[in-house]
Formats: structure tokens, sequence, C-alpha cells
């Protein structure tokens, strides 16, 4: 009830932003009286997502698995192979095969939308689950032996729709792709950075891909959060002995 009359005040001292901040303060106020008497709610409860349910999930993580399969015009028989290990490992043959069934009706229809699914995921997904979505079909664009461009450029597409940066874009490729100052890129630091800014954003990394933040019970994300951190920590190793750093 506060919440409101906080929206109305607001609206008459300082318009539509009045209301608003109005509205959030009543609502810190409702929501500390009402866990006095045992029916807190969280503040910021009416303005969070639904997450996705697992079905949902599995079902558009290997649409994702197909687009990148499928990015380079060639169907890599190594890549179906580490796409249907995955999800027999995970799940079991018995519910990996229906999910596969699925999966073909959905396709036969022609549903199939990158940007339908990275908008969908977005929504509904924490942004470090979405970080090893992108790591797990990098390691299906590999599972040949190489990533062809198309195939880095249909991941990269795909970042967008899940509203990944460009930047965690390229930290995450350079993990796959080898170049030049390739540790530094995995920290997204430029190669000028100081002791001090390499420090500081390997602290950050670290914190940011540590397995313990990704809150999923899927076994391939899990797998690529301890894939990426371990990287991390060899990348800053490599800086270490490189600058000489204690």
């Amino acid at each position: 009830m506060i919440k409101w009359l906080g929206a109305v005040v607001g609206f008459f001292l300082r318009g539509l932003s009045g209301a608003i901040l109005g509205f959030f303060a009543g609502s810190i106020i409702d929501n500390f009286f009402g866990s006095s008497t045992g029916s807190a709610k969280s503040v910021f409860q009416d303005y969070t997502r639904p997450n996705v349910t697992p079905a949902d999930f599995e079902l558009n993580l290997l649409s994702l698995c197909s687009i990148v399969i499928k990015a380079d015009g060639q169907v890599s028989q190594s890549e179906m192979d580490y796409v249907r290990q995955y999800f027999v490992s995970t799940y079991g043959k018995e519910k990996a095969n229906a999910i596969f069934r699925t999966f073909n009706d959905i396709n036969k229809k022609g549903q199939i939308s990158a940007q339908r699914i990275g908008t969908f995921l977005a929504q509904r997904t924490r942004y470090e689950v979405r970080l090893q979505l992108l790591h797990f079909l990098f390691g299906i664009a590999q599972a040949d032996g190489s990533i062809s461009n198309p195939e880095i450029q249909k991941i990269r597409e795909i970042a967008g729709y899940l509203r990944v940066s460009i930047n965690e874009f390229d930290s995450i490729k350079a993990m796959f792709v080898k170049s030049a100052n390739n540790a530094y890129k995995i920290l997204d630091m430029p190669k000028t950075a100081t002791d001090a800014e390499i420090k500081k954003a390997y602290r950050t990394m670290a914190k940011k891909y540590h397995p313990d933040r990704v809150n999923t019970q899927d076994e391939a994300i899990k797998k690529g959060a301890e894939e990426k951190f371990k990287q991390v920590q060899e990348a800053y190793e490599t800086i270490q002995k490189e600058r000489g750093i204690n």
C-alpha cells in the first residue's frame, strides 16, 4: 500500500521519475514491515524475469548446437558426436533420445531461430550462464579439430542475441582461437596495461568466472565454467612469468 502512496506523492513532486522513485522507496518500506509479519517479499520480485524450465533450456541448447554445426555448410560427424555424447552423458540415453526426437520435430517445422532463442535465454538466464553457453558452443565448433570463420561469425551473432558484450565474446574466443598476445586477450586487457591493471583484471575475471557463480544443474555449463576459470588462471600465470609479477 505504501508503495502506491509513494508513487502518487513522487509524481506530484517530480513527475514520472518521482513516481518511479516513490514507488520503489515505498516498496522497500512495505517489504520491511511485511518481514515483521512473516510475509516478506523481495522488493525486486516484480522486476525479475521467470527462469527457463529445464525442458526449454535443453531444447534451446540443442537448437543452438544445431545452428553452430550447420554454420559452415558442412555437418561434421565429430561435432554431432560431441553434442550427442554430451546429452547422453548428462541426461542418460533414454531422455537424450526423447530430447532429440522433440528437437527433430521442431527442426522439420523450420522453427529454429538464433535470434528468438538468444532473446528467450537472455530474458531468463543469468549472465554467467550465458557466458558458459558461448564456451560450450565454441567447444562444439572445435570438435572437428578447427574452428572456421563462419562458425566464429555465427557464435558472435548468437552472443549478440544473448546480450553478451563483444569484449566478453573476444575473451572466450581467445581460449579456442590462438593468436598473438592470447593471455592478454583472455583477461580482456591490452599488452600495454600496467601490472596493477593486470592484477585487477585477473581478480575480476577469476571472480566472474568462478564455477560457484554459475548456478545451474547443467553439466556442460558447469564444465565450461571450470575450464574457463582454469584458463583465466593460466593466462594470468603466463603474464606473471613474462613480467616477473609477484
